[in-house]
């Protein structure tokens, strides 16, 4: 299985970056990882939807660039589906079974994640309705990553 993930924006502090290389190394064992950070674009003080449209949209362009046409792509998005830890396995399991083994997860800027972009998605996750930093975003869904790999495996951790 290849994961790789998109991010809109950089990493920026050191205990986000320690969270993302442990579970990296975490998940060495079971799927082999890339990590695509794509600059955000600034954004003026008091942006209007069209500016914040416009930024989504550079941004989108900007991920785009970074998908192939046979990787199957799942972006986070608050209006997604939620997922169980145990049916996110079940998800994870069922991609593999069906040959989809090299996923794109994509977690985007501040402002969310660009029309083009949602239309090129083949599955929408949620995280729930709360609003987090992408920093933490990267570092949760790749917890949940692991915990599926554990569940699969039926190795201890899960509980």
């Amino acid at each position: 299985m290849k994961i790789t993930l998109i991010t809109v924006g950089k990493l920026k502090e050191k205990y986000w970056q320690q969270a993302v290389e442990e579970y990296q190394k975490r998940l060495s064992a079971y799927v082999k990882m890339e990590f695509i950070e794509v600059s955000d674009e600034k954004e003026p003080n008091n942006a209007s939807e069209k500016d914040i449209e416009h930024i989504k949209d550079k941004e989108a362009e900007k991920i785009l660039s970074r998908i192939k046409n046979n990787q199957h792509v799942v972006t986070l998005e608050i209006h997604g589906k939620n997922y169980t830890s145990e049916q996110l396995a079940d998800q994870y399991q069922q991609w593999m079974n069906t040959g989809r083994s090299d996923v794109v997860f994509i977690i985007g800027g501040s402002n969310g994640i660009g029309q083009k972009v949602k239309q090129r998605s083949d599955q929408e996750i949620s995280f729930g309705t709360l609003t987090y930093p992408h920093q933490m975003m990267k570092v949760m869904l790749m917890e949940q990553i692991y915990r599926a790999n554990k569940i699969i495996k039926n190795e201890a951790y899960h509980r």
